[in-house]
């Protein structure tokens, strides 16, 4: 039976800060549905503060002290009497344990189920599920390496190169590509180290290296009766360090073939753990066009506006309906249009892309036909060093990816950030790049990049 989503929830805390917690506020609003802010003092400052209809302060600058502290954001839906927490993404998005705290204190988590979130979270535990359901996976170890000598054993097996990842990883943290056997020792007891340090858990397994890749993932959606949906694909290939810097939709290596085989695929990767909210399904694709399985997102992904313009659908809507108990149709989306997003970093890209925390004291943001920026800041607005350094997305729609990088570089020529250093020099030397206009890059392409 679907409900009226105006009446489904009453308040949602928005259990995250800066654009994200903006943008649900928006479609909250649009909703009818009141909504909660929590900041750190850091951010007493942020727009996400003033347009939410109630306000509070949950800590220090500290991630720890503030929107990693469960307690403090508990606390926080204690005394507004919020209803339903919505996540956004980083900070508690994947922790299936606030999830579960917020079930047994009767407030909704805007998100999967607490086992969903677990099944995904652990690198290990996703490949054998996917394996089952008939994923594509890249070649690999099976499970946690034990020792130096049984990593020898399957990189022989599995030919080098091979990856050395954190089972628990993330943002290329515990992640090692080794080419030879003389490198491996080194090569793991470094991955093992750096995994420790940065999850407090130093599991790391192998997977063969896939050269020349291409990061291409599917948005999905599932409802908690079963039915799952794809959205199609968006490519995060223009990366540093694995972290992304451009996305875009349609792919420009996507055929029709392809995109069904992969939408399928997710599809399927979504049904084998019953999953219910909006999600992300993320493949690595060879130059050959074969595919396979990375990793599950139970999220919105920072990407998710992508998605939302080729297909003229509001995400966040859909997890709140899908949270409040609505059914999905069922049905698949295709690009219709061709969207590109850059993110504006507060970064300095002539310096090795070192952040550049401070006060933005000019602002002039683009507009235009076409063009779509999702921020939280404003001429005199202090960039905090606490998190992470990004100051908008920008997107551009057009009905071609010709048209639609046109678009992006007109709008870059007219981005004014004073104050501090940003990616736009970054994007506008990219938007003119030869084989970024043919599409022609994978993964590795900003590893031979350089500023001009």
């Amino acid at each position: 039976m679907t409900k009226d989503s105006k009446k489904s929830f009453n308040k949602i805390l928005i259990a995250n800060r800066g654009e994200i917690a903006l943008r649900v506020i928006r479609t909250c609003r649009e909703m009818g549905i009141k909504t909660v802010a929590v900041y750190s003092t850091a951010d007493k400052d942020s727009l996400h503060v003033k347009f939410a209809d109630e306000a509070v302060c949950i800590g220090r600058p500290s991630s720890a002290d503030s929107y990693l502290n469960i307690p403090h954001l508990m606390a926080a839906m204690e005394i507004t009497n919020a209803d339903a927490v919505h996540p956004g993404y980083g900070f508690l998005a994947e922790n299936a344990k606030f999830a579960e705290i917020c079930g047994e204190h009767g407030v909704k988590f805007i998100g999967p189920t607490p086992d969903q979130i677990r099944s995904m979270g652990d690198k290990i535990t996703a490949k054998e599920t996917m394996i089952k359901a008939g994923v594509p996976v890249v070649p690999g170890s099976g499970g946690l390496l034990g020792s130096v000598e049984e990593a020898k054993v399957i990189a022989k097996e599995i030919t080098y190169p091979v990856i050395l990842k954190a089972t628990a990883g993330g943002g290329g943290k515990g992640m090692r590509v080794v080419w030879q056997e003389s490198e491996i020792e080194k090569a793991y007891n470094t991955a093992k180290a750096e995994a420790l340090a940065s999850f407090k858990n130093d599991g790391v397994y192998m997977e063969k290296f896939v050269e020349e890749p291409r990061h291409i993932e599917i948005q999905v959606a599932g409802d908690r009766y079963g039915t799952v949906c794809h959205m199609s694909e968006r490519d995060c290939s223009i990366q540093r360090r694995h972290q992304k810097l451009v996305e875009e939709s349609p792919s420009p290596f996507m055929t029709d073939e392809l995109r069904e085989r992969m939408g399928a695929a997710a599809v399927k990767a979504a049904q084998a753990i019953g999953y219910e909210s909006v999600g992300t399904i993320e493949f690595l694709v060879d130059k050959h066009r074969n595919f396979y399985f990375m990793e599950m997102n139970t999220r919105i992904q920072v990407e998710h506006c992508v998605t939302e313009e080729v297909t003229n659908f509001d995400l966040i809507k859909e997890q709140i309906k899908i949270a409040a108990g609505e059914p999905i149709s069922g049905k698949h989306y295709f690009p219709e249009m061709h969207a590109i997003e850059c993110r504006i970093n507060a970064e300095d890209p002539f310096n090795d892309f070192r952040p550049s925390p401070g006060k933005i004291t000019v602002l002039h943001q683009p507009g235009g036909h076409g063009i779509r920026i999702d921020s939280h800041v404003y001429a005199g607005y202090v960039i905090p060093p606490y998190y992470d350094s990004m100051i908008a997305k920008i997107i551009a729609v057009a009905r071609t990816r010709k048209e639609a990088i046109d678009t992006m570089s007109r709008a870059l020529s007219e981005y004014v950030i004073e104050g501090v250093k940003t990616t736009i020099p970054f994007h506008q030397q990219l938007m003119r790049n030869e084989d970024f206009i043919k599409g022609n890059f994978t993964t590795k392409f900003l590893d031979t990049f350089k500023m001009q």
